[in-house]
């Protein structure tokens, strides 16, 4: 099984014409994500051609869902409209928004995070490589061909990660040591954002096809330690966890807007003390993390 997205989910993308979301629609529509229109004000009514397939595009969120029965969409607006983008998808009952974007304002986001929650829309991000289920769909930037499918029979592991290059390698060592991936997830590494990693180590913890799940932290907040909580009191399967960022100097931000060292809390240091007194296994470098999950699946 898979989490959030499946062979089924009907996508669209907000912001289908402009240069990374035509190449990213592309890529996702290669990947035999069910890509069924575009949303771009001004321009409803054309279409958008790739590979033989013709694509609608819509004036509106709403005509997407009306019409081609829209349930999810990825974002690609730029950072100052990206907002009301989510807004608006949620406003029209899309269920799933996976926002691509980055650089948008912590107070928009604190706006759409909050609107979102009240219509009972998961979102995905922003700032982050989107969501992938391999074999079946691919919402973002994230590299298909590194992905490996679940069969009858295979191990299988969930990857939760608020970086997006060390989603691929977790994703990469995984599938070099024939472990298959039910989904994985880029949470984003700004400081306010949708989903986070308790609400995605329940939905794992659910499906039974996922044995093991590969946690990704960073510095910054307490999510990493709240989810150290969260795994000791709820989740029975196996996790591996890696934190970015322990050589870190504090009061620095390193890359991601959420992964600054403040106050004394949210160091590397503080995040693997709390993963570890929760039984979690701790990955020293993220070159061993296949090698933990092999460890764990045992």
């Amino acid at each position: 099984m898979s989490i959030l997205v499946d062979r089924h989910t009907r996508m669209i993308c907000q912001g289908i014409t402009g240069q990374h979301g035509a190449f990213h629609t592309r890529q996702c529509m290669d990947y035999g994500t069910l890509v069924v229109g575009g949303c771009v004000p001004g321009k409803g009514g054309t279409t958008f051609e790739h590979a033989g397939k013709s694509v609608p595009i819509f004036e509106s969120c709403y005509e997407a869902v009306e019409k081609v029965g829209a349930n999810a969409s990825m974002i690609f607006v730029p950072a100052k409209f990206a907002a009301d983008a989510a807004m608006e998808a949620a406003d029209a009952g899309i269920a799933l928004v996976v926002l691509i974007t980055e650089g948008i304002p912590t107070l928009d986001m604190v706006r759409v995070r909050k609107y979102l929650d009240d219509k009972g829309v998961r979102l995905v991000g922003p700032n982050c490589p989107g969501v992938i289920s391999p074999g079946q769909c691919k919402i973002g930037i994230m590299p298909g061909y590194i992905h490996k499918p679940p069969t009858p029979g295979s191990r299988n592991v969930g990857i939760i990660s608020r970086s997006g290059t060390l989603t691929y390698e977790a994703v990469w060592q995984c599938s070099e040591r024939s472990i298959a991936q039910t989904t994985c997830v880029g949470i984003g590494g700004d400081p306010v954002k949708g989903l986070n990693f308790i609400e995605l180590l329940d939905l794992f913890e659910s499906d039974p096809e996922t044995h093991a799940v590969v946690m990704i932290g960073e510095i910054g907040g307490t999510d990493e330690e709240k989810a150290a909580e969260h795994i000791k009191a709820r989740i029975r399967k196996p996790v591996v966890a890696f934190i970015a960022g322990q050589t870190a100097p504090p009061g620095r931000r390193m890359g991601h807007a959420g992964a600054i060292i403040s106050g004394g809390e949210g160091t590397a240091q503080s995040k693997i003390a709390a993963l570890k007194s929760a039984g979690i296994r701790v990955s020293d470098s993220p070159a061993t993390i296949g090698d933990r999950v092999v460890e764990a699946l045992r």
